[in-house]
This record gives structure tokens, sequence and C-alpha cells, in this order.
């Protein structure tokens, strides 16, 4: 149910008051007129049904900027990053990210995670001009909406198209699958999408869709639709989801005796996905994700011991796309020789070649990141990396 504005705002203070002492990375507590700071905002799913992601970003994105002040900022200026929490509902979603431009005055946003949080945001930015980048919403939708580009709207994961195809390549070639099934979080906008796109490109490699079935967020019980998917035999089911109720799906799959290989996308990279499912009913899953902190990648290596270092854990994906968002931001600000939120926009449109820690990137005219993914497969409930698929 969504909350009173009074109550928000409550809470949204609360946490900007903890967002400005923790990921101030050593800068003062002035306001943004102050010619020493740059103060970007997160609207992230700090709390609810994603937020070990949200808190992930956080995260990648106060290391980033911890790292770029103790080189001396940019520009001379120290960032300051302000967190709001959108509990991981769109309502919120759109509630933090005015408060965020409206009383924090924040000259860029990054956030949301989830795509139907990021979407429930995106026009509030449009409208008040000022650059928004979500780390991780992989939803077309999200950049472009009726052939339009969102000028002031961006992005540094790569999107459903290409998540949803690497994976319907990966049954088809890899695991030699002839038949799927999907099973769809209908509740989702980033579900929705990898399905449809997962569709068509395993029925192009000559596939076969062989049953559909769907849930929404928050559901618990799936067996009555796992027992129809068990019954239409499939070489591989397909579960474009979050981590919440992936683990449950995964779970009670086993559990009806379902042992063909499952499969998903980046939602579900998060340690509470082996809390939920157990590491036993963890084998024989494979997932697209942005990066792979066993990469031996040199960008990667130096970001995992930094990440361990600060945080005392091994980095997901997650918080690799905050950092990545974050040093995008903080390229496009340098390359701008300007901290207007114009000229901003203007430098991160122009994005090209980039080295991030996900891989190299160059944005496209549609604001979205040309870059490579990961194919990652659990075996007792840890992460393998299996391999890279370029674009």
């Amino acid at each position: 149910m969504k909350k009173k504005w009074l109550s928000f705002t409550g809470l949204a203070v609360a946490l900007t008051m903890v967002a400005g002492l923790v990921a101030g990375c050593g800068g003062s507590s002035t306001t943004s007129s102050d010619a020493k700071e740059i103060k970007v905002g997160g609207n992230l799913e700090l709390t609810g049904g994603v937020a070990t992601f949200g808190n992930s970003v956080a995260n990648g994105v106060k290391l980033a900027f911890k790292e770029v002040n103790a080189a001396g900022g940019v520009l001379g200026k120290q960032l300051v990053f302000i967190a709001a929490d959108n509990k991981s509902e769109p309502s919120e979603s759109t509630n933090a990210i005015t408060k965020l431009i409206t009383k924090d005055k924040v000259v860029a946003v990054i956030g949301a995670v989830a795509s139907t949080n990021t979407l429930a945001a995106v026009q509030v930015a449009q409208d008040n001009k000022i650059p928004l980048i979500t780390p991780t919403s992989t939803n077309p939708r999200v950049t472009v909406e009726n052939g339009k580009v969102r000028e002031w709207v961006f992005r540094s994961c790569f999107i459903d198209p290409f998540q949803g195809s690497v994976m319907a390549n990966f049954a088809s070639k890899s695991l030699n699958a002839k038949t799927a099934a999907i099973y769809t979080d209908n509740s989702s906008d980033y579900s929705k999408g990898l399905t449809e796109v997962f569709e068509q490109t395993f029925t192009k490699n000559g596939g076969k869709i062989v049953a559909k079935e769907a849930f929404l967020q928050k559901d618990q019980d799936f067996k009555a639709a796992l027992t129809k998917i068990k019954a239409a035999n499939p070489d591989v089911i397909f579960i474009p989801a979050y981590y919440e109720e992936v683990g449950k799906i995964v779970k009670q799959a086993r559990e009806l005796g379902i042992t063909v290989p499952l499969l998903g996308a980046d939602g579900w990279d998060s340690p509470k996905l082996v809390e939920i499912a157990g590491a036993a009913a963890l084998n024989n899953v494979y997932f697209s994700n942005h990066y792979s902190p066993e990469d031996k990648d040199p960008r990667v290596v130096k970001f995992v011991e930094a990440y361990k270092k600060e945080y005392g854990q091994v980095p997901d994906a997650l918080a690799a796309l905050g950092y990545d968002a974050a040093m995008l931001l903080v390229d496009a600000i340098k390359r701008a020789g300007s901290a207007e939120p114009a000229k901003i926009k203007d430098a991160l449109a122009q994005t090209k070649n980039l080295q991030l820690v996900s891989g190299v990137i160059s944005l496209d005219a549609n604001h979205n990141p040309v870059k490579s993914a990961a194919i990652i497969e659990l075996k007792d409930g840890k992460q393998i990396f299996k391999e890279k698929i370029n674009p």
C-alpha cells in the first residue's frame, strides 16, 4: 500500500542523513550550493523484495565515489551520495526521485534497480531535466518509449533483447535443448520482456515452447504450475524473475522431481537465492549476468579486491554495475568540465570505449551500452564462470 507523502518524507530524510554520513566518502555535510561538493542521488531498493540488489548497487556506488574522492574528487570537488529508499515499489520510486531532485537538489540520479521501479521514475527525471542512470534495469522501454529516445535517461547494463537471446542461444547451442518451458512473473516488466525475446530466439533456432505459465511477485506456492510444466516434459525451463520468487520456484521444482536445467537471467544474482532454494537444488542451473568475480581481467580483479576490503564480501554483479554507473557518471562530468545537468547529459550520450569493470562500453543512439555478457553456472550453490558472450 502506498504510504502518505509525509511519512515517506520522514523516512527519506533519515536515510538521507545516514547516506550523507556513510556514503559522503569524506566530503563535508554542507549544502548543494557549496562549490566543494557535487551531490548525486540514489533511487534504490534498500528494503523490500529486491533489497539485496539495491544495497549491492549502493555499496558499488559508494566505493567508486570513495576512490574518486580520495584521488582529489572530480573537477576539484568531492562527490556526495544521497540514497533514498524506494522500498522496491513503483509508487515509492516516484516519490524517492522527486525528493532527491526537488529537495536534495542532486545533479544526477543513479537507480532504480528493477525495471518497473525505474519506469516509474523516468518521467520525473525527464520533466526536471536531471540525468538518470540505471545500473541494472534491462527493459528496453527504460530508455526508449514508442520509438522515441528518453533524452535524460541512460543505463550501464545490457538490455533484455540481448540477455534473452543469450540465454535462448545458450539453451539451443550449448545445452542442445529442443523444447523449453517458460515460467514468467506477470507483475514484472523485466520478466515479461525477457520472456518475449527468449521465446522468439529459441523458436527461431528451431526449438519449441511446450509450456508457458505465469505467477505474481510475493506468490508462495508454485507447485500447481510446476506440475503442468513437468507434464510437458521440456528439455529446459526458463524462469526470468528475481531471486525471492526464483529461490522458492527452484526449491519446489526439485521437490517435484524436476531435474532438467533451469535457466535464468541477472535477477538470480543474489546470495539470498542459495538461502531460499538450498544449495543442493541449485545444481544444473545457469543464468546470464553482467560480470563474474572469477573473471581474471585486471580491472575485475582490482575491483573485487577493493570491494572485499571495504565490505568483507565478494561483490555480486549488482555491486559491479553500481560501481560502473558511478564511474560512467564521473567520466561524463570530467568530459563535460561541468556538474551542470544538461552538460552531464550531453557527455553521457557521447560515451565511447569506456573501460569499466563489466567491460568496455559505448553508449548507442538509444543510450544503451554495447557490452558482453557472462554465463554463470551454479554448483552446490556456488557460482562458476562458464563463458563470456560478446554482442
